[in-house]
């Protein structure tokens, strides 16, 4: 196993719970994944916190409580740690240690792992749980390294926090960690300069206490809720509305709308089920979008900057904050439009723009991750005739369903590139990767086969069928970190599975119930070995 985040935890207890045999390795000094790292004031999650948990224990979902509608980034690692806890996890996870490579032994099946602290294990199976935002992406900005202050990366936060109290601020970056970040940042800042290249669609949480009884009422209906989560979209409980955008009357819209909006966070790009394929549809969300903003924002020119011109309301992942844009009201908070004043660079005191030079104490940088393959590229991962991974995927990352590539047997990567990946509940997904994995697993023992391998034809369809139904999207137009397109020189490539989590579990599911077709079920020497 690589990694120890949420779907590195519950891999351990799965596998564990079938007897095989687990070692895990965990580049973070403790578990939690990308909530482990991400401790950036502000983060939050998108996805309701009593959704946000593991469904596979009854007795977990009844003991732990959610103190918010929408958990901070402390509470979910607290959750994970009492599962890693709860569970005894910890005892098969190696930390502080990062896998450097991983080569398959072709005759015998099984892979070799390398990690930076000499260790060496051969295992049977290899699965990636690194996560698909794991890599942090820091832009090659001329002079950064000839700043004198304080320079802060969001994925990478220091775990004694940082005191803004005082000091002239730069955040780079309107995604959603500078959208969770800069209204809090701006409570203390003497300063604060918000560099926006890209304007995004943010829409406020809503957030609110959970009191005992909503808990109780939560707990009471938790297998309904899992239902309907499993069947949904986006692995959470909440449906679109029946009908188009565009059959309803302008009435029962807003009030389809409204309604998104006061639940908070990412749900309202799935308010109607054409929003995302019609964009006559779409309009109807984005002016009802618009028309909150300019209420709120007391400049009308900044909030001409504020509002997204360049892609449709959900091309790009909605982000759910608290404030953020009631934050430009403040007189100690400027927005700066890199569109129009791109930086140039940095020196010893600030940030230079093609407008004006910039003081500062301290630079944030909120510039995202190398989603989906980053931290794969990072490891070499070698498969059949010396193939690595990178050079396998150097047009794009190919997969079947996600879970099988063709020249790498026994190898799974979980939630990345081919599955619905990011557009899903990521804590429901990694339970149905896992559980996948682990019954294709017990199908490879109870026929004493050796492995199992995607073959190049079900690759190739695959890629396909991802490709057609995101050319059928409004998403494919966007320049979003799905196609990768906020990392210069990496391949365009829409590369999470768009057609809904619960089309996608039916998906996976039947391939396994008919005998893994689409797979190549291999024999070799004993298993066991």
């Amino acid at each position: 196993m690589v990694g120890a985040g949420i779907a590195g935890l519950y891999a351990i207890h799965r596998f564990r719970s079938r007897g095989l045999t687990v070692r895990a390795f965990e580049a973070a000094s403790g578990v939690g994944g990308v909530w482990y790292w991400n401790r950036y004031p502000g983060a939050r999650c998108d996805v309701e916190s009593v959704d946000y948990s593991y469904s596979f224990s009854p007795e977990l979902e009844q003991e732990w409580n959610w103190s918010e509608k929408y958990a901070t980034q402390p509470e979910i690692l607290a959750y994970l740690e009492h599962v890693a806890d709860r569970f005894d996890l910890r005892r098969d996870i190696r930390f502080d240690t990062r896998v450097t490579s991983a080569i398959l032994d072709e005759d015998g099946l099984h892979w070799t792992v390398r990690t930076d602290r000499g260790d060496e294990v051969r295992a049977r199976f290899l699965v990636v749980a690194a996560g698909p935002l794991s890599n942090a992406n820091t832009p090659a900005f001329d002079g950064l390294d000839r700043f004198t202050g304080d320079i802060v990366h969001t994925a990478r936060w220091p775990h004694d926090g940082v005191d803004f109290t005082g000091k002239r601020v730069g955040v780079i970056g309107t995604g959603s960690s500078g959208i969770q970040s800069i209204p809090i940042i701006a409570e203390q800042a003497e300063q604060l300069f918000v560099f926006q290249r890209s304007a995004n669609y943010s829409i406020p949480a809503g957030n609110a206490p959970l009191d005992d009884a909503t808990r109780a009422e939560q707990k009471a209906n938790y297998a309904e809720r899992r239902r309907l989560s499993w069947e949904s979209g986006g692995g959470s409980p909440h449906q679109p509305h029946p009908k188009s955008a565009l059959e309803v009357s302008e009435e029962e819209r807003r009030a389809v709308y409204e309604e998104r909006w006061k639940l908070g966070g990412v749900l309202f790009s799935k308010a109607f089920p054409d929003q995302l394929t019609d964009p006559a549809a779409n309009d109807t969300a984005r002016a009802f979008w618009e028309e909150k903003i300019r209420a709120v924002v007391d400049d009308p020119a900044v909030a001409e900057l504020l509002i997204p011109k360049d892609h449709a309301i959900g091309a790009k992942r909605i982000v759910t904050d608290s404030g953020y844009y009631e934050t430009y009201n403040r007189d100690d908070v400027e927005l700066v439009d890199l569109r129009s004043t791109p930086i140039v660079g940095m020196d010893e005191t600030g940030i230079v723009t093609t407008g004006a030079h910039y003081d500062l104490d301290v630079i944030v940088l909120a510039t995202g991750f190398d989603a989906m393959t980053g931290s794969l590229d990072k490891i070499e991962i070698v498969g059949r005739g010396g193939c690595t991974l990178k050079e396998k995927w150097a047009a794009g990352p190919r997969t079947y369903l996600g879970l099988g590539i063709d020249g790498f047997p026994n190898f799974f990567n979980l939630t990345g590139p081919g599955s619905p990946s990011v557009l899903a509940n990521m804590v429901l997904h990694s339970e149905l990767h896992v559980d996948w994995v682990a019954d294709a697993i017990a199908y490879l023992d109870a026929r004493g086969a050796a492995g199992i391998e995607g073959t190049p034809e079900a690759v190739a369809d695959w890629v396909d069928e991802c490709r057609n139904r995101a050319e059928a999207s409004l998403l494919n137009s966007a320049n979003s970190w799905y196609l990768g397109a906020n990392i210069p020189g990496k391949p365009r490539v829409f590369m999470p599975f768009l057609g809904g989590f619960g089309a996608y579990r039916e998906i996976i599911t039947e391939v396994a119930e008919s005998g893994y077709k689409g797979f190549a079920i291999l024999e070799g020497p004993d298993p066991g070995r």
